[in-house]
């Protein structure tokens, strides 16, 4: 059994999350500002299906990358080298989540449900959420999401619609992070892709005491559109 959670009821303690399925914490609550920082400030994110109520997770292990770590095969520093690209910050959040959102060969479905959508484009409006952004010919190619708190990015999702324009986006805004003081990124859970590209395995245990060294950073909310970077590699 999981806890309910109902107006300012906090959040259980991690180690009360279940194994199977791993990490499940508690339900219901909303996705209020005050509710959605609170729970990424303890490394706990909202992920559930359209209908269902709202489930609150902090699996173990967690998925993390250190920016310092990003993995760039050969191939891809080709790409980054090559490739006519933009990359954006802040400039198409809400197009970038419907991106994220859209349906997808291996998947029956999205677990980014529409309250979600609005709940996070609040958080970008505050200045919370970001998204990096890759454009090819003046058109949205790819790009992703996430939440920014102290020295943390919180991934969310990531999308393209054009070969390794979700990885261009990814690597532009690991650079981005390291500029900034940026110490850690969350991943959430293991795919191949992002274990391909540095991410790794940590015990929960840890990361929480990660989170407690750089939650309070002090890096205040405020939009990303200053950032950003134009590759038009020279031909001969």
């Amino acid at each position: 059994m999981i806890p309910w959670l109902d107006g300012e009821t906090p959040f259980p303690p991690l180690h009360k999350a279940l194994r199977h399925p791993n990490g499940l914490l508690a339900a219901g609550g909303d996705l209020s500002p005050a509710r959605l920082i609170a729970a990424y400030s303890q490394g706990i994110f909202p992920w559930y299906s359209e209908g269902d109520p709202i489930l609150w997770w902090s699996p173990d292990p967690r998925t993390v990358l250190f920016p310092e770590e990003i993995k760039v095969s050969r191939s891809l520093a080709k790409v980054l080298r090559n490739r006519d690209y933009e990359i954006r910050f802040d400039t198409a959040f809400d197009d970038v989540i419907a991106g994220c959102a859209a349906p997808r060969a291996d998947q029956p479905g999205t677990w980014i449900t529409s309250e979600m959508h609005e709940a996070y484009l609040h958080m970008h409006r505050l200045g919370h959420a970001h998204s990096a952004e890759t454009w090819i010919e003046g058109k949205l190619a790819g790009g992703l999401y996430g939440m920014a708190l102290g020295a943390v990015f919180f991934g969310e999702s990531m999308f393209s619609r054009e070969r390794d324009a979700s990885k261009i986006a990814l690597v532009a805004l690991v650079r981005h992070l390291l500029a900034s003081g940026f110490r850690l990124i969350d991943c959430q859970m293991h795919t191949e892709h992002l274990a391909s590209l540095g991410a790794r395995a940590i015990a929960r245990r840890r990361f929480s005491q990660l989170l407690s060294e750089l939650i309070n950073y002090p890096n205040p909310p405020g939009p990303w559109t200053q950032a950003g970077h134009i590759n038009k590699p020279c031909r001969s």
